[in-house]
C-alpha cells in the first residue's frame, strides 16, 4: 500500500469510528481509519456498555448527554439497532459524604436538563429489587440513562463511514508517524505508508505509544477490568436499571435472561494483560453480601477483561498538540469514552475543521496536567 490520505484517524473502536463517521458525514475526503485488529476488537468489545450522563463534572455532564440523544436516533443515523434499553443508572449511596457529593452534582445535572434525582432507599428496592437497603442512606437515578451494545454501535459507524467515502484499514498496525519539524508528513502501517498531514489518535490504552511516535505525551495508563455474566434469572424484571453500589463499585445489569456484573478492583497494577483471573472474586461476593446478596446464589457462565485507559484525574484528553501540528487527540476517557463516544466525534470533528464545538472542551487538553490544572471527576465507575 502507498497512498494519500486528508487525515488519518488510529483506533477502531467505539471513539475512533465515531471520528471518522462525523469527519466524512461532514464532507472531509480520504478518511482512512487504521485498526491494527478486527473493529471493536480492543477495549470497546469489553465495555459494560452503560451510557449515563450523571457526572460530576459540567463537560462529561453534557458529553454524556449529547451522546445519549445520539444514541437514541441511532437506528435513523447512522442506521443501525444498538440493542438500546433506557432503563435507567440507578447509584447506591451508603454514606453522608457520597450522599453530598450526589446532591450536588444533580443539582448540576438538572441545570443542564439532566432528569435525576435523589430518591430513598425504598423507592432504590423497587427499582431494582435483587438489593437490600441495609445501610443505605440514598440512592441518585436518572431515567434517561441505560446502556446499549458497544460492538453494534462500532458497526454502525464504520458503515456510515465507508457510505461517507471513509476507507478503514483492520488489520493494519501503525509503526511510525513521520513529521517535518512540527508537522506531520506520513503515518507508517505495516501496510505501507499513508502521506497524509493530520493525525487522530484515538488508540485507547495504547495512546501514549501512538502519542510518542510524534513527539506528544499522552499520560494514559492501561488498567484491567473485569466483568461477569450470569446464568438467567428468573423472575428478572424488564425495566432493572444499571445498579451501582457506589461505595465499592459493583455494578449490575440484565444481559439477555442473566445479568452482567462488574467491580473495580484496587489491587490491579497497571498494564496490558487481558487474561481473566479469579483474585478479584472474594471482594466482589463480599460486596454483593453487603449490597445485592441474591447475586451470591447465580452461577457464573462467562466473563472477559478489558482495559481502561486511565490518566491522572480519571478525565479523557481531548483536543489537538501544541508542539505537533494537526496532531489530534481523544482518550484517556478513564471508563466512560463509550458512553461519550458520539459527542467526542462530533467534537473531534469541528476541531479538526476549525469550528467551534458545541461545548468547550479547552479544560480536557492535556496541557492543563503542566498547568496543574487536572479536572477530577467523581462518578467513577
Amino acid at each position: 500500500m502507498n497512498r494519500t490520505a486528508e487525515v488519518v484517524v488510529i483506533g477502531g473502536g467505539v471513539i475512533g469510528t465515531s471520528i471518522a463517521y462525523h469527519l466524512a458525514r461532514a464532507g472531509v475526503r480520504d478518511v482512512v481509519l487504521v485498526e491494527r485488529g478486527e473493529l471493536a476488537s480492543g477495549s470497546t468489545a469489553r465495555a459494560a456498555g452503560g451510557i449515563r450522563a450523571q457526572f460530576s463534572d459540567e463537560l462529561n455532564i453534557r458529553l454524556g448527554a449529547r451522546s445519549l440523544e445520539a444514541f437514541a436516533r441511532f437506528g435513523e443515523e447512522p442506521g443501525q439497532d444498538i440493542g438500546l434499553h433506557r432503563v435507567g443508572y440507578l447509584f447506591l449511596l451508603s454514606t453522608p459524604e457520597e450522599v453530598a457529593a450526589f446532591e450536588d452534582g444533580v443539582r448540576l445535572q438538572n441545570t443542564l436538563g439532566v432528569p435525576s434525582r435523589l430518591i430513598g432507599p425504598a423507592e432504590a428496592r423497587r427499582l431494582s429489587p435483587l438489593i437490600t437497603t441495609d445501610g443505605l442512606l440514598a440512592a441518585a437515578f436518572s431515567p434517561d440513562d441505560g446502556y446499549c451494545t458497544p460492538e453494534s454501535v462500532v458497526r454502525g459507524y464504520a458503515a456510515g463511514a465507508r457510505r461517507h467515502g471513509a476507507s478503514l484499514l483492520r488489520h493494519c498496525e501503525v509503526t511510525g508517524i513521520e513529521t517535518r519539524g512540527d508537522t506531520i508528513t506520513a503515518v507508517v502501517t505495516t501496510a505501507g505508508r499513508i502521506a497524509t498531514g493530520a493525525v487522530v489518535c484515538a488508540a485507547g490504552a495504547w495512546s501514549r505509544a501512538v502519542g510518542a511516535m510524534a513527539g506528544v505525551d499522552l499520560p494514559v495508563q492501561p488498567l484491567r477490568r473485569q466483568i461477569a455474566v450470569t446464568e438467567p434469572v428468573p423472575g428478572l424484571p424488564p425495566g432493572l436499571p444499571m445498579t451501582i453500589d457506589f461505595t465499592t463499585s459493583l455494578y449490575f445489569h440484565a444481559e439477555g435472561p442473566g445479568l452482567l456484573i462488574g467491580m473495580s478492583d484496587p489491587d490491579e497494577t497497571p498494564g496490558f494483560a487481558t487474561g481473566t483471573h479469579d483474585r478479584w472474586i472474594p471482594r466482589l461476593a463480599e460486596a454483593m453480601r453487603r449490597r445485592a446478596p441474591a447475586l451470591l446464589d447465580l452461577r457464573r457462565t462467562g466473563g472477559w477483561a478489558g482495559l481502561y485507559e486511565v490518566t491522572p484525574d480519571h478525565n479523557a484528553l481531548i483536543g489537538e498538540a501544541r508542539l505537533c501540528a494537526r496532531f489530534l487527540y481523544a482518550t484517556g476517557f478513564s471508563g466512560h469514552g463509550f458512553l461519550q463516544g458520539p459527542a467526542v466525534g462530533e467534537v473531534v470533528r469541528d476541531l479538526y475543521l476549525g469550528r467551534v464545538p458545541f461545548l468547550d472542551i479547552s479544560p480536557l487538553s492535556v496541557e492543563r496536567f503542566a498547568a496543574d490544572a487536572p479536572r477530577p471527576e467523581v462518578n467513577l465507575v
